[in-house]
């Protein structure tokens, strides 16, 4: 029987070192592998490449990673609500190779996929396109992207099974679903674990071959970025 569960946390990030190259999962603070994110901060893991679609919150996510300082470059979409991050950035404190979305989710899926390269027409003609080789399709000039070379994925998901098998719930499937599979070692930080079998087959959004290990989170606080409300009539 295939078993790729680890007691906790702690084990599940053993290797993670200084100058490492990580993917996380999630969109602002949308399905974020929480707990794991808290581990780096306390192992104080530094001079890491961290790959996320955005760096969270000044005080949550990624940002807590940003305030120690143990982030060397970060490679996303945007700043975002982030105010550490914009400082670190405009200060020249923190590498930031920001990339578009669509192009950053690609680059991850490549990965996945064992794909080394992609021709896409995002970014031509920009700062985005400098020094990458360029070719015509169909009339439209494309600029050529490199997958992503990752240590370690980090993914959440609502549940999994001991065999790394991944349900995502809503809009925390976001870039989870592609970076798993992407890395060398893909950590997988899950709600609810179960036993093989338990998840119905037609529901696994992620095959357990693309997970090395998977952990129940001991508690997810599920922030909201940004909330929005409206005076009573």
């Amino acid at each position: 029987m295939i078993n790729k569960k680890v007691n906790n946390v702690q084990e599940a990030l053993q290797g993670i070192e200084d100058g490492m190259t990580i993917m996380l999962g999630g969109f602002g603070l949308s399905g974020i592998p929480e707990n794991s994110i808290a581990e780096l901060v306390t192992k104080n893991v530094n001079d890491l490449t961290c790959i996320s679609n955005n760096a969270g919150v000044d005080d949550f996510g990624l940002g807590l990673l940003l305030q120690k300082k143990q982030i060397k470059k970060m490679i996303s979409s945007y700043v975002g609500e982030n105010a550490e991050f914009e400082r670190q950035m405009l200060s020249g404190e923190l590498d930031v190779e920001l990339t578009p979305q669509g192009t950053l989710a690609e680059k991850c899926r490549a990965a996945q996929a064992g794909i080394p390269a992609f021709y896409t027409p995002a970014g031509y003609g920009t700062e985005v396109a400098e020094g990458k080789e360029s070719r015509e399709y169909n009339g439209k000039m494309h600029i050529l992207e490199e997958a992503f070379k990752a240590d370690f994925a980090i993914v959440k998901a609502w549940k999994g099974d001991e065999a790394g098998n991944l349900i995502f719930k809503g809009t925390a499937r976001n870039f989870n679903a592609n970076m798993a599979g992407a890395a060398k070692i893909t950590i997988a930080e899950v709600e609810e674990l179960v036993a093989p079998g338990v998840l119905d087959p037609n529901e696994i959004h992620i095959p357990g071959i693309m997970v090395q290990r998977i952990f129940q989170g001991e508690k997810f606080e599920k922030r909201i970025e940004q909330r929005t409300t409206r005076k009573r009539q």
